[in-house]
């Protein structure tokens, strides 16, 4: 399976600042990541495009692109505790948008089977009213709504250990777009708890699967198995948009969970099953440990290519899949909320 990597070099255009953890060196892992993947011709680079003013509309309100737009254009600085931004910022948020919609049309196109978006900043932070937890804009949120409004039915998996409010805040009362997220909990920003369902025409749109520090992949796969793979049976979704968050990696500074680059690899090809080929864009969002993240990349991207035996293999060796932590007690309430709501 040939799978498109979408990145560009204006992305190190988003300047955080020295200390801060969401810095272009992550992308530099990620590249690293590729290469080592060794997929040759099944990888294909592919260059972005800008997200429009209309597209970025389906999910941010105006007010909020044209505020971020005018506070990078004065140079940026703060925006909160956590997010900043630089000159360079607006432009690389919406670019990061357009990876995905580009991906969208790529693979609408048949030139490649599955695509992953190598982009920062992250975005499943942001909300349609506000820029928060290292993200300006929502790059998996516009590509769902993109995809919503031509009739297809969109499953959003995201694994990244933090909660991605801003995605689940798009689509609540949305039944649209089913979002589940399976995160570390009780972690920033403090929300995704296990009734917290959706609203009106969406509840029960929303799944949450929140984990306690520790959780391994084992207990993941059983979220897959007995959460996942019901909510796709019910739902038959056309599209699947992978949150790759690599902080849900044991070695990350920010996180507390307890996965491998072998966890994400097999997480991955199981996700990848649950839709047809061609239908599949993974986004980069957190991972702050240079290493993890390379190697959490290679295990991704080996995992959309189809995975050989001697893929497969030479990952296990180097990162074995985890297992033996806490979390199934949480599997088990989620599952059992969902079969009392069905």
């Amino acid at each position: 399976m040939a799978v498109l990597l979408s990145t560009h070099p204006r992305f190190a255009d988003h300047r955080t600042g020295t200390l801060h953890p969401e810095r272009p060196a992550r992308l530099e892992a990620v590249l690293a990541g590729a290469r080592a993947a060794r997929l040759g011709d099944d990888l294909l680079r592919v260059t972005p495009r800008m997200a429009t003013r209309a597209e970025l509309g389906l999910v941010h309100e105006q007010r909020l692109v044209d505020a971020i737009e005018a506070f990078c254009g004065a140079g940026g600085g703060h925006l909160d505790a956590d997010t900043t931004a630089s000159a360079g910022s607006f432009a690389a948020a919406a670019l990061a948008v357009g990876a995905g919609l580009d991906a969208i049309e790529r693979l609408d196109r048949g030139e490649g089977d599955a695509a992953f978006c190598a982009v920062r900043p992250p975005g499943h932070h942001a909300t349609p009213q506000r820029a928060m937890g290292f993200c300006l804009l929502n790059s998996v949120a516009v590509a769902a709504a993109t995809l919503a409004a031509r009739g297809e039915r969109v499953l959003v998996v995201d694994y990244d250990a933090h909660h991605g409010n801003g995605t689940q805040a798009a689509f609540e009362s949305d039944p649209r777009v089913v979002y589940v997220s399976m995160h570390q909990f009780p972690l920033y920003p403090g929300t995704g708890a296990i009734d917290d369902v959706g609203e009106g025409p969406g509840r029960g749109a929303t799944v949450n699967v929140p984990f306690p520090p520790g959780t391994t992949g084992d207990v993941y796969l059983a979220a897959l198995d007995e959460v996942v793979a019901p909510v796709a049976e019910e739902q038959r979704p056309t599209w699947l948009l992978l949150s790759a968050g690599f902080d849900l990696h044991r070695d990350d500074p920010l996180t507390g969970l307890g996965l491998t680059a072998g966890d994400v690899g097999l997480l991955t090809s199981r996700l990848l099953a649950l839709v047809p080929r061609r239908r599949c864009v993974a986004f980069l969002e957190g991972g702050y440990d240079l290493a993890a993240v390379a190697n959490c990349t290679t295990a991704c991207l080996v995992a959309m290519a189809g995975g050989r035996d001697g893929d497969y293999e030479r990952l296990r060796e180097s990162e074995p899949c985890s297992s033996g932590g806490p979390g199934r007690a949480v599997v088990t309430a989620v599952a059992a909320q969902r079969r009392h709501h069905a």
